[in-house]
């Protein structure tokens, strides 16, 4: 049976990385190794959080995306900007300033994610409301968390609502909706994300929740800021057609703003990998059965904190807040009042049929043959035994167990775990002392003997 392939936008530069074992203690799946001085990844494990690449300190990690230079390939350009993107930027800025420096970087027009994010939100009410199986019901807005699930928490695939994330349900529409204005054919127009994090890129070319993705490609949020602080009130006159939500759907960009926005109160927000992982785990275990819905952010704060984002996520929480605030001054105080004045859009699209339902595919499975898994799962139990427990991570696995499964698999020994190859070596020191000793003493074993030149008697 051949292996399954993966696609990742994180990659590692092996000429610059210098093997430290930062980027391995930090990954919440255990999807790292350092091999022979090099970090790599495991890409059955990977999820894509970009967490790896934050926290390295030689740079060695980076994220591929798609350079503005692809416009080019395109008659008509639509750019998709997300609230974590707006977030850059200081509240004094005007949106009308932003938005005319996506038209001098080329793009024809401008959709806010906050305003599909208002339609998905309605859809994930009515169907909390109507919901008659296991709770709590679990956010699909972020990729990184439905990828943490297939890998570590397959249990709970079933729990995921099951709707378009707000990127996917503009790009459908945002196309379908071009082709009848321009007339162009769909492979004339260009659907372009802005992304705060490695994972959003992922999905467009290794979709976990969508049929067929409608996003053409992606640039990362700190990308595209740099570009727009360096032309901003350089005379930039195009300003693109643009369409924006109201301050509930910008609210999607912070930890919370999910579930306010859908007007959910029995509900949980958790942000942060870790934080996560600590709530899934509750959940496996059933604690949490009166709850109706988690929202999750694999991003600590939510998408503020994306490993792609320019700004400190505290910063970009607060100039998101006081734009929500200001937008929220010009808009009823009812919330549904509030949704409905921007949500004019004709035939929007929902989320049945366009979504696929989440697959499991748990990360460790030692063998496609059940009888040898087993058999190899009770050797890794056997080596795990002869370890110290420490979880050191000096032999370039996360922990212990980590090694104890790469042995079994065959990537690793169990010398590379600095306490069995002390004792390994102190094995072979004793064993030498000990030859030693019943050498026979006196005569040409003790004199001369080295000096004798090789191949004479």
């Amino acid at each position: 049976m051949a292996a399954e392939t993966f696609y990742h936008a994180v990659r590692i530069d092996r000429d610059i990385c210098r093997g430290c074992t930062a980027c391995v203690k930090k990954c919440q799946t255990e999807a790292i190794r350092v091999r022979e001085g090099k970090a790599e990844i495991l890409d059955a494990r990977c999820i894509d959080c970009g967490i790896c690449s934050k926290v390295c300190p030689f740079h060695a990690i980076t994220v591929e995306m798609d350079q503005l230079s692809a416009l080019g390939d395109f008659r008509y350009n639509i750019v998709i900007l997300p609230p974590s993107f707006y977030a850059q930027f200081r509240s004094t800025v005007v949106t009308s300033e932003i938005w005319r420096a996506m038209g001098a970087l080329g793009f024809d027009e401008v959709f806010d994610s906050a305003l599909s994010s208002e339609y998905v939100a309605l859809e994930i009410a009515e169907y909390v409301k109507n919901y008659k199986g296991p709770k709590p019901i679990i956010s699909c807005a972020c990729p990184t968390v439905l990828r943490l699930i297939q890998v570590s928490y397959p249990e709970l695939v079933d729990q995921v609502v099951p709707m378009l994330p707000p990127v996917e349900a503009a790009a459908f529409y945002v196309r379908r909706e071009a082709v009848k204005r321009t007339g162009l054919a769909e492979d004339k127009i260009g659907i372009w994300f802005v992304t705060p994090c490695p994972a959003k890129r992922t999905n467009v070319y290794q979709s976990v929740d969508v049929a067929d993705s409608c996003v053409t490609g992606c640039f990362s949020v700190s990308d595209i800021y740099s570009r727009c602080i360096q032309i901003m009130g350089h005379g930039a006159e195009r300003v693109p057609l643009v369409r924006t939500g109201s301050s509930y759907g910008m609210g999607w960009g912070i930890s919370g703003g999910e579930m306010a926005c859908a007007g959910l109160e029995n509900a949980l927000a958790v942000s942060g990998t870790a934080n996560v992982v600590d709530v899934f785990e509750q959940i496996s275990l059933n604690k949490m059965p009166t709850l109706d819905y988690v929202e999750c952010s694999a991003c600590d704060g939510g998408c503020v904190g994306g490993a792609l984002t320019a700004e400190n996520r505290f910063v970009s929480e607060a100039n998101l807040f006081q734009r929500m605030q200001s937008l929220k001054k010009a808009e009823p105080k009812d919330r549904l009042t509030a949704l409905a004045q921007d949500m004019s859009l004709e035939d929007f699209p929902k989320s049945e049929g366009h979504v696929k339902p989440l697959e499991a595919r748990p990360m460790m499975q030692l063998d496609d043959d059940i009888m040898e898994a087993m058999k190899k799962f009770e050797e890794m139990e056997e080596v795990m035994r002869s370890l110290p427990g420490l979880d050191c991570g000096a032999c370039g696995a996360p922990s212990c167990r980590g090694l104890a499964e790469d042995i079994v698999r065959g990537c690793a020994s169990e010398i590379d775990c600095i306490f069995r190859l002390r004792q390994s070596v102190k094995r072979i020191a004793k064993g030498m002392r000990d030859l030693a000793s019943q050498l026979p003493s006196g005569g040409v074993m003790d004199e001369g003997w080295e000096d004798v030149p090789p191949g004479k008697d």
